[in-house]
């Protein structure tokens, strides 16, 4: 079962993947980076998730600041290359971004995808949540969601209708790669607080001082 797979750590060596990505016509792969740059990998379910949405925004923000520290970074999103290209077009990034409708860079990467038992389900349901810091309080994961979709003004379309209802359980991961293609410092949501963890992102201040420690080991 894929919940129950073990997350890539660190001194793991990075699984190769190779991915079509969203802005240009190509693929980009691990290869693109190994013996050049540490690399950022982001791993996020799907644009259906308001969630993902606001992490990768995140994950834009802090790209810049951690180029200098020689990390590029890369997220990769389980959608439709079209649908990705839909939602880029009027929500532009700098960050590269990338696709995998059939999320197998994330089980490579071992990013758990919990089965939807009537347990977890139920437990879900007793979370409040406040992953981002702007909702007036904590709510209930399906109420967060909503509400972020409501001030995003977000318009699900057929493909983020099927994905939702096929992949909604799995979790997000960020993953550091050194330029050796080695794993040094991972995050996967809810690997750390539990259900309480859903939705959260790493903090810019986290991911700069993670890129840092691969900049020392590498000087």
């Amino acid at each position: 079962m894929d919940g129950m797979r073990q997350p890539m750590m660190p001194g793991h060596e990075a699984p190769d993947f190779a991915v079509p990505a969203v802005h240009e016509e190509r693929t980009i792969a691990l290869a693109d980076y190994r013996g050049r740059t540490a690399l950022l990998l982001g791993l996020f379910p799907g644009l259906y998730c308001p969630f993902c949405r606001r992490a990768l925004a995140q994950m834009a923000g802090a790209a810049g600041a951690l180029k200098p520290l020689g990390v590029e970074s890369l997220a990769i999103v389980g959608t439709e290359l079209e649908n990705a290209r839909l939602y880029f077009r009027y929500r532009p990034t700098p960050l590269p971004i990338a696709v995998d409708p059939a999320l197998e860079t994330h089980r490579s990467f071992g990013v758990p995808r919990p089965e939807p038992t009537p347990e977890m389900m139920k437990a879900v349901e007793t979370v409040r949540i406040n992953p981002f810091g702007d909702l007036p309080e904590p709510l209930p994961v399906m109420a967060a969601a909503e509400e972020l979709n409501r001030r995003d003004r977000y318009q699900m379309t057929a493909v983020d209708e099927r994905e939702a209802a096929s992949t909604f359980t799995q979790m997000k991961g960020q993953f550091l790669i050194d330029r050796d293609g080695v794993i040094r410092w991972a995050n996967v949501e809810c690997g750390r607080e539990g259900l309480s963890g859903l939705g959260k992102f790493p903090t810019p201040e986290e991911l700069l001082a993670a890129a840092r420690t691969v900049a020392t080991t590498l000087a």
